[in-house]
């Protein structure tokens, strides 16, 4: 139904409300008993909030019609994945050196913060990894829509942890103390020691208990480590946990470079119980990893990019591929197991160092790793990389396998309700836009960056039986806000049905934007947005029985 004709029927439908045509209009009064007014009854009262609400519609409406003539030959611009492809998880920023925790549901990924440097001329010039000093955070119920929670502050003068130069590698892990959740967040000062944070929630705001860091190479057994980076932690089932890290390969040593270490964690989590045990590891370069199957567990690394013939011939691995190692016990020792992920260069075409995380979430098991990708989409070859995520299967015996790569390798758990209040920066694919925090530092984030053309891709969003009749959006703009700013809404394709469109309102402050649904919607459709002008920020949306 087009909006002129469903203009038409609104106006008829409010005549006929209002009773307009008849000569005598029925109205209900009645008097007092103590005071012998007059009194209108209920019926009058629906009757005029019936008229309100039909102004109102007529309103919307009308601004409708205006909102979709912006749209009048607008395309959507393309974005840097496809838009059925789940890799890489994010394009809004990059995100190196994933680390998954799963918690109350959801799995939260922490991430090197790459970002772009440049020379004197303004060109972006190679990744020195030198001036990071955050963690990127995303989450996800569903594996496929992952909401945006900005970045940690974790080094530097602005950071937490003043004393660190850098936080490279992040890894999480929580713990219930005192009766609630802890979480603990551990980086590397680029190649030097190993810090520690603590929050209260896994989003943050992330606090520096130490004043120091946590592994440095005044630890016994620690001195000798070249790169004493790239924590990976495990809390195993009795509360006991543990963490591994290291790297490095020393002169004439490539086949046992011996830089590996694993240490207990204390019952704080921001101490170590004993000495850090070295590991026998062939051939380590870095990124440690750790998990759990049954009884056994599961030391994951990168092997160097010196490995010789002997050792392929041995091992049946080469350079800077993701190896599994097994044991009976955290501590190890650690027996060759087998190859599990390829260098992402070998499908991307870009070769890079190689970071992974072996994780489980819903009974299913995710490796999760960076690429070069999303650089090489922007035309720019530097060392930028960006997250992303591919299902395996578990053997019976831990056997994993060599897992594929894939730009499209995972399956939506769970659908998005359309009725919840849902933030804008949850995403499963975007073009254009940008994220930023609501408050200074905060987690929560606001979608920004907005211009004609942009779009974003919510995947399974659920309608259930009964459809909607308004979208509600809070947008507000800014003091640079365009022309012909609105929102057109479509299900199932960039160019399926359009459903309404939201004409953004001028508003300093957050404030609902509403669309009245020209089509009927029920059950699970993908939802697209599609951006006309610029200068608002959109904060959530929701649909409306």
């Amino acid at each position: 139904m087009k909006y002129g004709k469903l203009l038409l029927a609104l106006v008829v439908a409010a005549v006929m409300l209002c009773g307009c045509g008849q000569k005598d209009a029925p109205v209900s009064e009645s008097k007092d008993a103590e005071t012998g007014q007059m009194e209108t009854t209920d019926d009058s009262v629906e009757q005029t909030e019936s008229n309100a609400e039909t102004e109102e519609t007529e309103e919307i409406m009308s601004k409708a019609e205006l909102a979709a003539s912006y749209f009048e030959g607008l395309k959507a611009n393309l974005g840097y994945k496809g838009i059925n492809e789940t890799n890489p998880l994010m394009t809004q920023r990059f995100g190196a050196d994933p680390y998954a925790m799963e918690y109350d549901g959801r799995v939260y990924f922490y991430m090197t913060a790459d970002s772009f440097e440049y020379d004197a001329e303004g060109n972006v010039k190679e990744n020195s990894y030198s001036t990071i000093n955050t963690i990127n955070v995303i989450s996800t119920d569903d594996m496929v829509n992952f909401t945006d929670h900005g970045a940690v502050y974790a080094a530097g003068p602005n950071g937490a942890a003043k004393w660190a130069r850098n936080s490279w590698a992040p890894a999480a892990a929580w713990k219930m103390m005192n009766g609630k959740p802890k979480f603990f967040l551990y980086f590397a000062d680029a190649g030097g020691g190993i810090g520690v944070l603590t929050s209260d929630s896994p989003t943050g705001p992330f606090v520096d208990p130490l004043g120091k860091g946590l592994i440095t190479r005044d630890m016994p057994n620690c001195g000798n480590v070249l790169w004493l980076f790239d924590p990976a932690v495990l809390v195993d089932d009795d509360g006991k946990a543990y963490i591994y890290f290291g790297g490095g390969v020393p002169q004439d040593k490539i086949s046992a470079p011996g830089t590996g270490r694993v240490a207990q964690l204390s019952e704080s989590m921001i101490g170590i119980e004993g000495e850090p045990v070295a590991l026998d590891v062939p051939y380590l370069f870095e990124d440690s990893g750790i998990h759990k199957y049954g009884n056994k567990y599961y030391y994951t690394y990168c092997s160097n990019w010196q490995v010789d013939a002997e050792g392929t011939a041995k091992y049946g691995f080469t350079n800077a591929e993701i190896i599994s190692m097994e044991s009976d016990s955290p501590m190890g020792p650690f027996v060759f197991k087998e190859k599990i992920l390829e260098n992402p260069g070998k499908y991307c075409g870009l070769y890079g160092n190689n970071h992974h995380c072996v994780f489980s979430f819903k009974d299913e098991w995710y490796i999760a790793y960076h690429t070069r990708m999303l650089e090489k989409k922007m035309g720019i070859e530097k060392g930028y990389r960006a997250t992303s995520v591919d299902k395996f299967e578990m053997g019976e015996d831990g056997t994993i396998g060599i897992i594929k790569q894939t730009t499209d390798g995972r399956k939506q758990l769970k659908y998005v309700d359309a009725y919840a209040k849902n933030q804008a920066v949850t995403m499963a694919v975007m073009s254009g836009l940008d994220t930023k925090p609501l408050t200074e530092k905060g987690s929560d984030m606001i979608l920004t960056g907005i211009d004609s053309g942009d779009f974003l891709k919510v995947q399974g969003v659920d309608f259930g039986d009964t459809t909607p009749t308004k979208l509600n959006a809070m947008i507000r703009t800014t003091a640079e806000k365009g022309e012909k700013c609105a929102i057109q809404v479509r299900i199932d394709k960039m160019y399926g049905d359009v459903i309404g469109y939201i004409y953004v309102e001028d508003s300093a402050d957050f404030a609902n934007c509403q669309a009245v649904l020209e089509k009927e919607v029920t059950g699970v459709h993908d939802l697209f947005f599609i951006f006309s002008g610029n200068g608002y920020e959109m904060e959530s949306w929701s649909f409306e029985k």
